[in-house]
């Protein structure tokens, strides 16, 4: 089962610098996991104690997985993932 994976530019240090990468997994959580097998360290900028982490953003087929099953969401093959961090600040 592959599953593309697009990447902010800010992880691509952990991709060398691929702006999309392919993984497997029956669930967000597992996908995570997978890519972290060959992109050592990425899961753990994205997951903290078991949950995504508060200023990553994650669209499954873009649609926000906080309004699907968070990081267990249910994934199928040729699904398409996609990572950003949130953007906030500014001036008035």
């Amino acid at each position: 089962m592959a599953i593309e994976v697009r990447i902010p530019t800010i992880l691509r240090s952990f991709t060398d610098g691929q702006k999309a990468v392919e993984g497997t997994g029956d669930t967000l959580d597992e996908l995570f996991a997978d890519l972290d097998t060959r992109h050592a360290g990425i899961r753990g900028r994205l997951v903290e104690d078991g949950t995504l982490r508060r200023f990553v953003n994650v669209y499954l087929n873009d649609e926000d997985v906080r309004f699907l099953e968070g990081i267990a969401t249910k994934l199928n093959d040729g699904d398409s993932v996609t990572i950003l961090p949130a953007v906030a600040g500014g001036a008035r």
